[in-house]
């Protein structure tokens, strides 16, 4: 419906463990075509996280969607919600408060990004992160497997105090290499917020961009009182629970962005050969 987010289930995704850095999780695949590397905001495998991958699949991407946390398929609530951030805030694969922190997940992120581009065709792969784990796609981009990282509301590390509120959600060994594959092989970076989302401060993506430059591309949508798209105050995922399927709607036209940039990415257009006599275009 129009008046709601797209949600999806579990049906036709194939599932199968991965093992990398110390850590299994159970990763859902399903598609065809360049691979892409969708990873679960806090509580996990939604529906509406499945309605996003869903169309990415339908966009002619191969999706995989790893479980780090939840119970995959099970609708979001306020008492799940909170429990399962509960216990990420202090596990030691994500580091919630840590500054100018390597998180061992990323490590994790690498290597199955690696794994789906060394299977799917196209020159690389692009990984998707979501709130907690926004952040986490920014990482993986220090991998050359990755050419379209995707910031979507960024969350870590948790912007208590000002320090916390300027760091990029990596490390400074990781942010580096990431500028440098702007300048020595074009990468760009995507990100996503809302404009009064506080646990995505703007100090945030100041940093980034600082740090990115033109690379670092930014979509922000307008949460602000009496906006025209009525977000209320409290406007956090953008490509899953405030998308409507609407058009002119800010949030579609967010991922129709996505999709986009997913596509200049991980499927370039290749000249055509020229005809006999004519010169290459």
């Amino acid at each position: 419906m129009a008046d709601s987010a797209p949600r999806s289930g579990l049906t036709g995704w194939g599932r199968a463990p991965f093992s990398a850095a110390g850590q299994t999780y159970d990763c859902y695949e399903k598609g065809s075509g360049p691979g892409v590397v969708l990873v679960p905001e806090v509580p996990g495998l939604t529906p509406e996280v499945l309605g996003l991958a869903d169309h990415l699949v339908d966009q002619g991407f191969t999706v995989v969607v790893p479980s780090p946390f939840g119970v995959p398929g099970r609708a979001a609530t306020a008492g799940y919600g909170l429990r399962v951030f509960g216990r990420l805030c202090v596990a030691a694969e994500f580091r919630a408060f840590a500054l100018d922190a390597r998180r061992p997940f990323a490590e994790y992120l690498r290597a199955l990004a690696r794994d789906l581009a060394g299977r799917t065709p196209g020159p690389g792969v692009g990984v998707i992160g979501m709130c907690f784990t926004g952040g986490f796609a920014l990482a993986a981009a220090v991998d050359d497997a990755v050419l379209a990282p995707v910031l979507s509301q960024p969350s870590l590390p948790l912007a208590l105090g000002a320090a916390r509120r300027r760091d990029p959600g990596v490390s400074e060994d990781e942010l580096a290499r990431v500028a440098a594959r702007t300048t020595t092989s074009g990468l760009c970076v995507l990100g996503l917020r809302f404009s009064h989302d506080g646990a995505v401060p703007k100090d945030r993506f100041d940093t980034l961009r600082e740090r990115l430059g033109t690379a670092f591309e930014v979509i922000e949508l307008d949460s602000s009182p009496g906006n025209t798209a009525g977000f209320g105050r409290r406007a956090h995922s953008v490509l899953t629970a405030e998308l409507r399927e609407r058009p002119g709607h800010p949030a579609l036209d967010a991922r129709r962005r996505v999709v986009d940039f997913l596509r200049e990415r991980l499927m370039p257009v290749v000249p055509e050969p020229a005809a006999p006599g004519e010169r290459p275009v």
